[in-house]
């Protein structure tokens, strides 16, 4: 199996699977520790409930099916990120970052035990439906997703290319649920789009981090300059994430070789690592904005962090997502998988991410006034990994952070894209009128 770094689902690290073993191997078979015994003495009540419910239920029960809704409930005890993957679903999931796989084209999450789309992706069925970020999915064809998990809803969602699915949505400012009857579709997802904008400025979005990512980023910009772009808006709103890899590899295109653009902290110390720019891009010198909001999670958030940290890029917006943990997974026996959060993010100032989210350095308030109505951040998430100032009892305010942009927009500036005016505006202020002598 190929080693992938997936921030906004998984992370593959090559031996993980022997670390782990040789943790349950390790020490005194003799003489077992106190929370071995504990853990074994419990494994014991396990064994005798198993037993008893095969034997004595009203109706006849299959085995495996119990020991991995176990397995799942014992996982759900942890962060909401640390998952077990049945065999069709580890299956399943390994496409993904290929950018190609049917389906509707939503991102989606538990929420206080409910079923909820964190973004639906560009130009996919789901997007062209209508279906928002923050919308409740009650019913899959009028089943309801109360009691499921993700990967069940991921089976029930996903399907042959050309089928029609139900879905039925609980939106906030609608009294009745809303049905949308969509045609799946093979997803391809191109990860990058760009284009020049007036006053020599390039405008780069990238939707989210897959195989290849740095590279068409690298082209984009590459076309771009050759056009006369003087300057560089780079757009990671409602990117969920996606590989480590293509992360470093966007981030290392507008750095300095050696700079430090994450690190990550776990239990263990080969859980730790660094990851730092590798040479001198070409992008290193442009001036350069970067559009963020609470939809923009995990390796969007990396390369936001770093940017910022490393004083290359001021971030428009509100503030992130705030996934910020590894998630490692591990391939078992039987062709299933267990995903396990392993070590947590880190920017190059020693920021932590998990929790926390990145701040912009400029308020969007339109996008903030939007953000109030749908914001989900990681924090929301039930069983969430706990930010420090969660920790010490402390209460943020995610509407707050950095300067403000001026006063909120009324509605019908709000149908532009004030985010992006508003980067134009900082571009041309700070870099484009003093080269023009102004």
């Amino acid at each position: 199996m190929s080693k992938k770094y997936r921030l906004s689902g998984w992370m593959i690290w090559a031996g993980a699977l022997a670390l782990l073993v040789a943790g349950m191997a390790a020490g005194p078979a003799a003489k077992p520790a106190a929370s071995e015994t504990s853990a074994y003495s419990e494994l014991r009540t396990f064994s005798e409930v198993l037993s008893l419910v095969e034997e004595n239920y009203v109706n006849k029960v299959d085995a495996k099916k119990l020991i991995r809704g176990a397995i799942r409930g014992m996982l759900r005890t942890l962060d909401p990120h640390t998952t077990y993957l049945n065999p069709e679903y580890f299956k399943e999931m390994q496409v993904e970052t290929t950018g190609r796989f049917g389906g509707l084209g939503i991102e989606i999450s538990i929420r206080d035990g409910v079923l909820t789309v964190v973004t639906p992706i560009e130009d996919t069925p789901a997007y062209k439906a209508g279906v928002k970020a923050g919308d409740q999915i009650i019913f899959i064809e009028k089943e309801p997703t109360k009691d499921l998990s993700l990967q069940e809803i991921v089976k029930k969602l996903r399907g042959k290319p050309g089928t029609k699915v139900k879905i039925s949505v609980r939106r906030k400012e609608e009294e009745k649920l809303l049905d949308f009857t969509i045609t799946r579709q093979i997803i391809r997802i191109k990860s990058v789009r760009s284009r020049m904008l007036p006053d020599d400025i390039a405008y780069i979005r990238v939707r989210s981090f897959q195989n290849g990512t740095g590279r068409e980023v690298l082209d984009a910009l590459s076309s771009l300059e050759e056009e006369g772009a003087k300057a560089l808006v780079l757009d990671l709103r409602n990117n969920p994430g996606g590989l480590l890899s293509q992360a470093v590899s966007v981030s290392d295109i507008f750095l300095e070789a050696g700079s430090l653009i994450v690190y990550t902290k776990g239990r263990m110390t080969d859980q730790e690592h660094r990851f730092t720019s590798t040479h001198e891009a070409q992008g290193g010198e442009i001036p350069m904005a970067v559009l963020v909001n609470a939809g923009s999670a995990s390796a969007s958030e990396i390369v936001a962090g770093a940017l910022q940290d490393l004083e290359r890029a001021k971030l428009i917006g509100v503030k992130t997502f705030g996934k910020g943990s590894v998630q490692t997974v591990v391939p078992l026996s039987d062709g299933s998988g267990l995903r396990l959060t392993t070590a947590l993010y880190f920017t190059p100032k020693g920021r932590r991410i998990q929790g926390e989210g990145i701040e912009p350095d400029i308020v969007s308030e339109a996008e903030r006034s939007a953000a109030a109505m749908r914001a989900m951040r990681e924090k929301d998430l039930p069983g969430h990994l706990p930010s420090e100032a969660e920790k010490n009892g402390e209460k943020k305010d995610d509407s707050t952070g950095g300067a403000q942009d001026g006063p909120a927009q009324a509605p019908a500036e709000q149908e532009k894209d004030a985010q992006l005016e508003r980067a134009v505006q900082y571009l041309k202020e700070s870099f484009l009128s003093k080269k023009m002598g102004a």
